[in-house]
């Protein structure tokens, strides 16, 4: 090799970061941000006060919302939020794509088929990932045995789920209600305000973590084809996910289909009376959305989650030991 291009090569070695990792995050442009969070997701995103109207409902708690604190104050970054509670969970994310938010959070699991709305429009972006999620099933201690995996789920257990989630969609798939498209089975009969359908196989039925068909959009309940799959329960739509936690205490269902997350929690709050088991093996990624028209927003917003989580290495484990960990990044 010439000499010349071995002094220029070893130049640009020396210059080149280490990793993106040893790379401070850059400022963006100064800009105040909308938030807006899923009020009832604790204790990822919740908020202070349970009732919408309460002045403390825009007070956001948890890990993200520490999260988002400790990207204010990094590095001069710029970047501030007014911070916004929300109630209802249904397409959530698409909310960024609205005049009334800059960002949205709350737990979203970051799936391509959620970037699209109705019409098949590409609407929003999501971040990085900064969360990591894994679907299981929250029951009482005593059917612990009994209710280990989602292939115990006969159609004698009432599984409850909040509308539009992931662990919804997953509860359907690994029960077979669904395939992996969101076609349900034929025979399953789903329940309606407006009465009861009986699906026939057909993309005239489909459930998925991003979207329904229009007859399916007010299910309250569906019914199994048979004695292999579970019947499912919906609840939790004006109140979030505690409704499913107190119909479990109280007998009205025998499990609650949802993240392990949140699963562990309200486990750990039940002084031993509930457990958490069937632990799904696919792992998830939650993050932000916004519009799909921001691409410097998401670009410097990518930089900064990415420092605070250390790529990902620092997550939901780490701030549940300790809840400055974002902040003692953000100082660094």
């Amino acid at each position: 090799m010439p000499r010349a291009l071995l002094i220029l090569l070893s130049f640009i070695l020396l210059c080149w970061p280490a990793s993106a990792a040893d790379a401070e995050p850059q400022p963006c442009a100064e800009r105040r941000l909308k938030v807006g969070f899923y009020a009832f997701f604790a204790p990822v995103s919740y908020s202070a006060a349970a009732d919408p109207d309460a002045p403390e409902f825009d007070t956001h708690l948890g890990y993200e919302a520490d999260l988002l604190a400790a990207l204010e104050t990094l590095n001069g970054a710029g970047l501030s939020f007014t911070r916004q509670g929300i109630a209802l969970w249904d397409e959530i994310w698409l909310r960024a794509a609205s005049p009334d938010f800059d960002l949205v959070g709350g737990g979203i699991t970051r799936l391509d088929s959620r970037r699209y709305d109705g019409d098949g429009l590409e609407r929003i972006a999501f971040t990085d990932g900064h969360i990591t999620f894994r679907q299981s099933l929250l029951m009482r201690a005593e059917d612990a045995q009994d209710l280990d995996s989602y292939a115990s789920l006969n159609s004698q257990v009432r599984a409850g789920a909040l509308l539009g989630t992931t662990g919804e969609f997953r509860l359907l798939e690994l029960t077979g209600l669904v395939d992996a498209d969101g076609v349900l089975a034929k025979g399953v009969t789903v329940h309606t305000p407006q009465g009861s359908l009986v699906a026939d196989g057909s993309e005239d039925f489909v459930i998925t973590a991003a979207r329904e068909t229009d007859n399916l959009a007010q299910r309250t309940g569906i019914e199994p084809p048979d004695d292999s799959m579970p019947q499912v329960i919906y609840m939790g739509g004006d109140s979030g996910e505690s409704e499913l936690i107190a119909a479990l205490l109280d007998g009205q269902i025998d499990v609650v289909a949802r993240g392990q997350t949140g699963n562990s929690a309200a486990a750990l709050d039940s002084d031993g009376a509930l457990v958490v088991g069937a632990l799904d093996d696919l792992v998830e990624y939650g993050g932000f959305s916004l519009d799909i028209d921001e691409p410097r927003l998401l670009a410097c917003l990518n930089d900064k989650i990415n420092w605070l989580t250390d790529n990902q290495r620092i997550g939901y484990e780490d701030w549940a030991a300790n809840q400055n960990v974002f902040m003692e990044r953000a100082d660094l």
